[in-house]
């Protein structure tokens, strides 16, 4: 993810066409345009891998996200004088004070923790501490949530604990479970909370409380509910089920700047992300909030496990935001190992090292990986260091996975690298213009890997008038998947809370019950669920300014898919000619995902306003169709 929009223009003379003067919307062809598809006539290998996923820890993504964990600052890490988040939670006369303790935790990795004092308690009168979670914490009817905490007392013992999840409105105990008694060693306790038949609402919050006067410390505070095919600290399910209707092909990990963090302290440690959540010390994230480290290397694996995708694996390489980097040599040697380290927990097998570690925290196979990528946006190290550090990292990598293929962030010098990483952050008339930006790109050398790119329109996520230019841009990728061999829309997630998000658009939105898809995320999964695996040759004629097009077949399934963009405001008409095919079959599939304006859009209070609409229409060698002004269409054509 670049740094912000002002960095973005800074650097767009050296990294982005020139945007032309303002696209004129065309008038109809009075006899409408044709298209020649030549069936059977493939130009290029279409890649498999051409649509997937991009995240990162910006916008609540992870925290307050797709991970399920529904307490924020579960373990008092945030800040290291104030327990932010919390507060304190009296019922009656209940009397009580806390503060964070930084000479008592659970874990070397968590060494401070939450003091609770008691001044005054009883069986009716409890205190204790409160959390609301991400703006709310979501409740639903007849569901079973996972609660759980570390906690010891100052003396022998001491309980019951009660943890309850509470109504902001009613002050109404909607579940609850307690524990009976504490020690005066730190010890996890875990509960189950049932609600019975309440409404769906976030307006909840949980507290943990004591009924008796005394000294209790707190970490780890969590509560987890269903999560995506019950995985174990896993996955909102709602997020996920999005996710995979974008049949995605892999997933970039751990993400863009938050992999560098601002200094060089704040890097994304993956040793410090995996193992038993108490062992995991949390750390800034570069979007101005803490990382729980919840979402752990693990997890992101886990993630591709669950959406049948394969990981990108990105290692850091010794650069940070803030302009600071690692010289190469021996200061960048212990880095170079971490990555080769991580790439043996990611592919090693249960009898290497860190294949063992991975095994011993649950997983003993080992996951695919084809793909590693060298640091992030490496262009704005000024230093220009990048060229040596990428050497280091690749001739290391190279020798001990010769089989891996590997990303420069950069163009580079020093060594040939398989793949260049490029990223595009434009506006619709910038992205219409430049379809063709790959059309005349040399293929002797790297492949490409668009791993951030959007058309910058709409808040918080895009309106239909940017979902038109994705789309458009999209086709251009499909036509020059030979060389385009990934890309990945960015950013993916974003919670629409206020003070939540830090970017926009991003392609899915969502509070803490709902969740919508934006004009641009369905037309992403359009895209990529009707894929064929060769470009066909083809041409357009008298199509007008605004009609982007891109064709593809599948020889196994006996399929052609035209996709067509018509981001004019007057319809389009095609007069639609196939040939070298034995025959045509008679009714095509439609899926069509149109609307009024440019700025019309999705929400979570309108969240269908604009989605795809199925259909059938006449097929044959030769046919006419007609587009609708702001639309993107996908036809599948069967041929004999």
């Amino acid at each position: 993810m670049v740094r912000s929009f002002h960095a973005l223009l800074g650097m767009a003379a050296g990294l982005l066409l020139a945007a032309p003067g303002a696209i004129a919307q065309p008038s109809v062809p009075a006899n409408g345009g044709t298209l020649q598809i030549h069936a059977g006539k493939p130009v290029a290998k279409v890649s498999p891998t051409l649509y997937g996923l991009m995240t990162e820890e910006i916008n609540h993504s992870y925290d307050g996200g797709i991970y399920a964990e529904l307490v924020r600052n579960r373990a008092f890490q945030d800040s290291p004088r104030h327990p932010v988040d919390w507060v304190v939670w009296e019922h009656g006369d209940g009397q009580a004070s806390m503060q964070i303790d930084h000479s008592t935790g659970p874990s070397s990795a968590l060494a401070s923790s939450l003091k609770l004092t008691v001044q005054k308690a009883d069986a009716n009168d409890a205190a204790g501490i409160a959390n609301s979670g991400y703006w709310g914490i979501p409740l639903r009817a007849n569901t079973e949530y996972s609660g759980s905490f570390y906690a010891k007392v100052s003396d022998g013992g001491s309980g019951p604990v009660e943890m309850r999840l509470v109504n902001d409105d009613t002050g109404e105990v909607v579940a609850k479970a307690s524990v009976p008694a504490l020690t005066n060693e730190w010890k996890q306790y875990k509960v189950r909370l049932h609600t019975g038949q309440i409404q769906t609402s976030a307006r909840n919050h949980l507290a943990l409380s004591v009924s008796q006067p005394g000294t209790v410390w707190f970490s780890l505070v969590s509560l987890f509910p269903p999560t995506y095919k019950n995985t174990p600290n896993g996955n909102r399910i709602d997020l996920m089920e999005k996710l995979d209707a974008m049949h995605p092909a892999f997933l970039r990990l751990p993400g863009g700047n938050y992999l560098e963090g601002n200094h060089l302290a704040d890097w994304y440690n993956w040793k410090k992300t995996i193992g038993p959540l108490v062992d995991r010390p949390t750390h800034p994230s570069p979007w101005n909030y803490h990382s729980s480290d919840g979402m752990g290397l693990l997890e992101f694996l886990e993630w591709c496990e669950d959406l049948h995708m394969q990981p990108v694996l990105a290692v850091y390489a010794g650069y940070s935001l803030q302009h600071e980097h690692v010289n190469p040599g021996s200061d960048l040697n212990s880095y170079v190992q971490s990555a080769l380290d991580e790439i043996e927990y990611v592919i090693g097998g249960p009898q290497t090292k860190w294949g063992a570690v991975r095994a011993k925290d649950g997983h003993p196979a080992p996951f695919p990986l084809t793909y590693v990528e060298i640091g992030n946006e490496d262009w704005f190290d000024t230093s220009g260091s990048y060229d040596a550090r990428f050497a280091q990292f690749f001739d290391a990598i190279r020798k001990a996975y010769p089989q891996l293929k590997l990303i420069a962030t950069t163009p580079v010098k020093s060594r040939t690298p398989d793949v260049i990483d490029d990223h595009f952050y434009r506006t619709a008339q910038e992205m219409f213009a430049d379809t063709h930006h790959y059309d005349k790109t040399s293929r002797t050398g790297p492949k490409i890997f668009v791993g951030e790119w959007a058309t910058r329109e709409g808040s918080p996520t895009p309106n239909m008038g940017a979902a038109l230019a994705d789309a458009a841009w999209m086709t251009g990728l499909e036509r020059n998947s030979d060389l385009v061999v990934m890309s990945s829309y960015a950013p993916l997630l974003t919670n629409v809370n206020p003070g939540a998000m830090q970017w926009a658009p991003d392609l899915i939105g969502y509070d803490a019950v709902r969740s919508y898809g934006s004009p641009s995320y369905y037309a992403q999964a359009m895209f990529s669920k009707n894929l064929g695996t060769e470009v066909v040759d083809s041409t357009l004629q008298n199509g007008g300014p605004l009609l982007f097009y891109s064709v593809t077949e599948d020889k196994a399934k006996h399929e052609l898919y035209l996709k067509v963009v018509n981001a004019s405001s007057e319809q389009q008409r095609l007069q639609i000619q196939i040939d070298g095919a034995a025959g045509v079959k008679a009714n095509a599939a439609v899926e069509l995902l149109s609307g009024h304006t440019m700025e019309e859009t999705n929400s979570l209070e309108n969240p269908s306003r604009i989605v795809p609409v199925t259909s059938s229409t006449h097929a044959a060698k030769s046919f006419q169709r007609t587009f609708p002004p702001y639309s993107v269409e996908v036809m599948t054509i069967g041929f004999e």
